[in-house]
């Protein structure tokens, strides 16, 4: 895995587009070998589009799911994790909305249904962030929309994809290394993975009676469009380097993670739990 600083590079929109990242995140699960361990079951990734979404949808169809991601408008970052899915002979399903509108996953959420029968795995992944270099001075409309994409959107998601999920079935939360270390700039959007941490734990108790599992992941610093679309240039280039491995990590590093939490072959005895690929940094909980 590379081991140099980023360019230095930002873009203007959020989430960010993969295609106009430089050096492009390794995000195509390229080297991974399948090995059954989801052959059967059909998968939904919020955030599918790019980044550690990307790579959870493909390594999933590796592994012989059928995969159907939900985006907000990247549509050509969409159709190409769609083609890379359905290059492994997998039902691929690609559909826009935006999950901050609980109405809109609840329409988004039938419609995978009724292209792919039902859920089998549920990956909470679509997030946002935005730098405030004073709490003073965050605008309500920024914390707010953080809160309603990060949190209330994967608390809207599951409880529709819940309906259509039985015993085996796995629920996966990304969550984040600020949920546990804090960031002074970022302080609305650790707040959200925080209460992830908590709504992983909690709702991993709720549906232990039903068979169903809940983990999370906590990455730490990878390169993602996030990473452009939330910071100044001369920060992107130098994203990761606070790691003890100093570098960021690839997405591809971090999605075997969530294969893992995905699959009962690997994983049926955890549930509320959280994995940290984060590059060595020692966090508790």
């Amino acid at each position: 895995m590379p081991d140099t600083p980023q360019p230095r590079q930002s873009q203007s929109h959020q989430p960010g587009i993969e295609a106009e990242m430089e050096p492009r995140p390794e995000s195509a699960m390229a080297k991974w070998k399948g090995s059954g361990k989801l052959t059967g079951k059909v998968a939904l990734v919020t955030g599918g589009d790019s980044g550690i979404g990307r790579a959870v949808a493909i390594g999933f169809a590796k592994e012989g799911a059928d995969v159907a991601i939900l985006y907000l408008d990247e549509g050509q970052d969409a159709e190409e994790t769609k083609r890379l899915i359905e290059a492994e002979g997998r039902r691929a399903v690609a559909i826009a909305g935006d999950i901050g509108d609980a109405q809109v996953c609840d329409i988004l959420v039938q419609r995978v249904v009724g292209e792919l029968g039902r859920i089998d795995v549920l990956v909470n992944n679509a997030a946002e962030q935005h730098v405030c270099e004073d709490f003073s001075e965050i605008p309500t409309e920024q914390v707010e929309k953080t809160f309603r994409t990060n949190i209330l959107g994967m608390m809207w998601v599951t409880r529709a994809a819940l309906k259509h999920m039985g015993e085996g079935s796995a629920i996966v939360n990304t969550t984040s290394i600020t949920a546990y270390q804090g960031n002074p700039t970022l302080i609305d959007y650790a707040s959200t993975k925080g209460a992830i941490v908590a709504f992983t734990r909690s709702l991993a108790k709720s549906l232990q009676k039903r068979g169903i599992r809940v983990n999370a992941v906590a990455p730490g610093p990878i390169w993602t469009p996030l990473i452009p679309a939330s910071f100044s240039a001369e920060r992107t280039a130098e994203h990761g380097a606070q790691a003890p491995m100093g570098r960021a990590g690839q997405p591809d590093e971090v999605a075997p993670a969530y294969i893992f939490l995905a699959s009962n072959l690997d994983s049926s005895y955890i549930s509320g739990q959280v994995i940290h690929p984060n590059g060595g940094t020692v966090v508790n909980g």
